[in-house]
């Protein structure tokens, strides 16, 4: 076996990728890792950005959070959400870098 051969992952591994990589591949959720990058938010600022419903925006954070990528914690009646995958600054620069850059 190759050592290319042997640093493939398994087809388990990599659906399992595919799956968060759908998850993450929604403009609302982008936005949302982008914020949430610099620092936690609620639900509600995160709509707001978004302008999105609250119920909506929660739904994405949910789904975010199944994959591993958030967490969240109360502070009285707010919830706060954060990021605790951090693969996802550099995929997040990484769309910054390729679609961040204006054409003349």
């Amino acid at each position: 076996m190759s050592k290319a051969q042997k640093r493939l992952l398994s087809l388990e591994k990599l659906a399992e990728a595919a799956e968060c990589l759908r998850v993450l591949a929604h403009p609302h959720r982008l936005r949302m890792i982008q914020m949430l990058l610099a620092g936690q938010h609620t639900v509600t600022e995160l709509a707001e950005a978004c302008e999105l419903p609250t119920a909506m925006a929660s739904e994405h954070l949910r789904l975010m959070q199944r994959c591993g990528f958030l967490d969240s914690s109360k502070d009285g009646r707010k919830v706060y959400y954060g990021v605790i995958e951090p693969h996802l600054q550099e995929i997040l620069k990484c769309i910054e870098d390729r679609f961040g850059a204006t054409n003349a």
